[in-house]
C-alpha cells in the first residue's frame, strides 16, 4: 500500500489564501541552527554545518556558542585562518568557555604555533579543572612539540617509477 501525503482534502496546508509558502509564515519558529549544525558536524557534513551555524548567528547573534561552532566547522574544513579568527572572537566573548580554548589550541597546533598552543591548552585545562582527558593529551602533545618540533630538513632524493606489469608499478629512490 502506498499513501500519498498530498491526497488529503486540505492539500499540503490548510492555509490556502496566505501569501507565504506552507510553513514559512512570519513568526514561525524553525529548528535551532546550532542544533542542526551540531548534528551535521557529527555526520561529517562540515560545509552544511557551517551554513547552519551562520543561520544561528543571524538569529541569535554572535554568541560564544555560535562563534565557537563556526570556528570548529572552519577547523574541520581546513580553513585555519578563519577558524583561528572565530575562536579568538569566541574567547573574547567568554573567557571561560573551555571548548573554544581547546579548539583554538588545536588550530594553533595545526599552524605550528606550539608555544602559544601550549599556553592556550593550559588555559583550557585550568578552566576545566583538569577533568578532560582530551585537553590533557592536547597539552602534553603541545609541550612535546614545543621542545622537539620534529622538523627534519627535506632530503635531496630523486624518485623513479618502474613498471612491473599491467597496472603494477614500483617506486624507487635514488640517493
Amino acid at each position: 500500500m502506498l499513501g500519498l501525503a498530498a491526497c488529503s482534502p486540505g492539500g499540503l496546508s490548510g492555509e490556502r489564501d496566505g501569501p507565504f509558502a506552507p510553513g514559512t509564515r512570519p513568526g514561525a519558529e524553525g529548528v535551532d541552527g546550532l542544533v542542526v549544525g551540531h548534528r551535521l558536524m557529527a555526520a561529517g557534513e562540515y560545509e552544511l554545518a557551517l551554513k547552519a551555524y551562520y543561520r544561528a548567528a543571524a538569529q541569535q547573534g554572535a554568541t560564544v556558542d555560535v562563534l565557537s561552532a563556526i570556528g570548529s566547522a572552519d577547523l574541520k574544513l581546513g580553513r585555519l585562518n578563519q577558524a583561528e579568527e572565530m575562536l579568538r572572537r569566541a574567547v573574547k566573548v567568554d573567557e571561560t568557555f573551555v571548548p573554544a580554548w581547546n579548539n583554538l589550541g588545536v588550530v594553533l597546533m595545526n599552524r605550528g604555533k606550539y608555544p602559544e598552543a601550549s599556553r592556550v591548552f593550559r588555559t583550557a585545562f585550568a578552566l576545566d579543572s583538569g577533568q578532560s582527558d582530551a585537553i590533557r593529551q592536547n597539552l602534553t602533545l603541545a609541550l612535546a612539540k614545543m621542545h622537539k618540533p620534529g622538523y627534519a630538513a627535506p632530503k635531496d632524493e630523486q624518485f623513479s617509477l618502474v613498471r612491473r606489469g599491467v597496472g603494477d608499478y614500483l617506486l624507487l629512490t635514488k640517493h
